[in-house]
Parts: C-alpha cells; sequence; structure tokens
C-alpha cells in the first residue's frame, strides 16, 4: 500500500483527491476558504511528500530550503511563475504542470474581452444600474468593429492559437505575431504573419498577449510600447499582469494614446476595487478567470493528480516543466 502523504493546497475539483485515493495515497486538503500563508504552506509540506498547489502559492529559495525533502510538486496551472524552478531542479524535484486543457477556455476569455471592450458591454451595464438608461442618442456609448481588422498575438502558442482561430473564424480577422521563436505551423495554417515587436505594435487593432511571465516579457508593455500603438488599438492580456505596466497603461487609455483595454490579470492580483481602471468606459477586468469553467478546472485537477500517480509507480510525470531531474530518480 502507498504510504506517501500528499497535501492539496486549496480546495481543489474532487476528482484530483479521488485519483489520488484510489491509488492508495494519504490526502490531506487545506480547507479554509483562504489561501495559506507561506509559512502555513511550509508547515504543511514539512509533514507531506508531494504537493498539488496552484500559482499563488509562492514556491521560492525560502520554501526550498524549508522543504527540500519533498518529491514531486505538481501545479494547478499551466503557468509557474511562483515556482523557483532553478531551486527544485538543484534539488532534483520534478515539477508538474496542466498544460494544453485550458487553452480553449483561456482563449474563449480573451475572445469575450475584445468583444465586450469594443462595445463597452460593462460600462453600459454599469450604466442600467445606475439608473442612466434614458433615451437614444446616435452618438453616444460608440464602440468601434473589430471585422477585417489585424489581430496582433505576443506569444503564439496553444492559447494564442485558438484566440487567433476564433478571430480568424469570426471576424475575418488577418493574424500578425512575435514570439522568441517562429511557428511555422501557425504561418501555414492561420496564415500567420512573424513580424518584429516594433511592427506588433504599429500595426495591431487587437493586441493579445499569451506569453508566459519571464525575464523578457515582464513589463515590456510599458509607456514606450503603447506609445508605437495605434490610437484606436485595443490592448487585451490574459497572460500575466506583470508583463504590463498597469500605471503605463492607466495613462495610455486616460490620454487616448490606445482606444481600449481587457484585462483577465492585473498588477497586483486581486485589484483593489478603487483602481481607476474600473471607472473606465473603454475598460473591461475579469478576476483572473480563464480557465474557469467546470471542464476545464476538472482536466486540471486530473492532470495534476496523475502527474504525482505516474511519478510515484512509473518515475515519469506526463507534464513536467524539468524533465532532466528524472534521469536521476
Amino acid at each position: 500500500m502507498n504510504t506517501k502523504k500528499v497535501l492539496l493546497t486549496r480546495m481543489f475539483p474532487e476528482i484530483g483527491a479521488e485519483l489520488l485515493k484510489s491509488a492508495c495515497f494519504s490526502v490531506t486538503a487545506w480547507n479554509e476558504d483562504r489561501p495559506m500563508t507561506q509559512e502555513e504552506l511550509i508547515e504543511n509540506s514539512r509533514m507531506h511528500d508531494a504537493i498539488f498547489c496552484t500559482m499563488t502559492e509562492k514556491l521560492d529559495k525560502h520554501f526550498f530550503k524549508e522543504c527540500s525533502h519533498l518529491d514531486i510538486i505538481s501545479q494547478f496551472a499551466v503557468g509557474y511563475d511562483n515556482i523557483d524552478i532553478e531551486e527544485a531542479t538543484r534539488l532534483n524535484i520534478p515539477v508538474g504542470y496542466t498544460p494544453g486543457v485550458l487553452s480553449e477556455a483561456t482563449a474563449d476569455i480573451a475572445f469575450g474581452l475584445m468583444i465586450a471592450t469594443s462595445r463597452k458591454f460593462v460600462h453600459l451595464h454599469k450604466k442600467i444600474i445606475k439608473g442612466q438608461w434614458n433615451y437614444f442618442r446616435p452618438n453616444a456609448d460608440l464602440g468601434i468593429e473589430i471585422k477585417n481588422k489585424t489581430l496582433g498575438i505576443y506569444g503564439l502558442g496553444r492559447i494564442g492559437t485558438e484566440m487567433a482561430k476564433r478571430c480568424i473564424g469570426a471576424y475575418n480577422m488577418k493574424v500578425i505575431y512575435h514570439n522568441r521563436k517562429r511557428n511555422l505551423k501557425a504561418e501555414r495554417d492561420l496564415q500567420a504573419e512573424y513580424v518584429d515587436f516594433p511592427a506588433l505594435l504599429a500595426r495591431s487593432d487587437v493586441l493579445s498577449i499569451h506569453c508566459a511571465l519571464n525575464s523578457q516579457s515582464q513589463g515590456v508593455f510599458n509607456k514606450d510600447a503603447f506609445r508605437q500603438m495605434k490610437p484606436t488599438s485595443i490592448f487585451i492580456n490574459t497572460s500575466r499582469g506583470s508583463v504590463h505596466n498597469e500605471t503605463d497603461l492607466i495613462e495610455a487609455l486616460r490620454t487616448g494614446t490606445i482606444w481600449g483595454a481587457g484585462l483577465d490579470v492585473t498588477n497586483p492580483e486581486p485589484m483593489l476595487p478603487d483602481n481607476p481602471l474600473l471607472e473606465m468606459d473603454n475598460v473591461t477586468v475579469l478576476p483572473h478567470i480563464g480557465s474557469a469553467n467546470v471542464e476545464t478546472r476538472e482536466k486540471m485537477a486530473r492532470l495534476a493528480a496523475e502527474n504525482i500517480i505516474e511519478f510515484y509507480k512509473n518515475k515519469q510525470v506526463p507534464h513536467i516543466i524539468n524533465p532532466q531531474v528524472l534521469r536521476n530518480k
């Protein structure tokens, strides 16, 4: 019988715990309706062999200094910028994650943000609540057309590809993109055009961000970047809030440097309720819900659990960030 102990750091979809229990793991779930502090996370992790966590847990050098005994970490997310991967690798700890399964759900959010922003859905809904829907004014509350416009994608991977498919199919948009490496499949299948970063900024009518957060992408959308964009452009970010400089974004929107923004991610998270972005008529903000549908979250829980099960069963991790550590297992 398996005597390994697994810590679930949140109240995840039940399928994750069920799979682990059926494989005879001892499972402990944090069941308070709040995140653990890092010290609580460390204290609880010390008593377990594996952790099943999510991207808001901070697994930095301090964490690994206190929890170097861990056999495996499995992250309920596609991103992993909350984890010091270099330190985990140095300690020979494999780190699993859940790629692929949330691509369509997140692309739906990006696509929805584009439509909602271009037609001011949230602002106009608020006007009804405030009793400001009175009479027809032909020149009031106008949005902008996105059909036949140019979609720019920064980070054309799985999610970006799904966003591009939606925009081509629904609005006949031309796709341009900028990546560290060219995506030849997207160029072939979607007729996507690779451009350098300045051209991406200058040519995009809608600029949708789908990159990972790293040293190259952090803060790349700043005052200088927004100044190179069209005054009629819409900025969409469903990746990480730190990819854009929020102060610079607010200023770009206030001054008309860009037309609008749709955000599923902010910096910090959660966003403060007095953030000026929430009162702008050309901005749509969501509380980081890219993967938030029942089917996707259940698939993520399944993959995160399977990473742990397969590691102990076969010394393999189906979805792993640092595969080199498995050579030493």
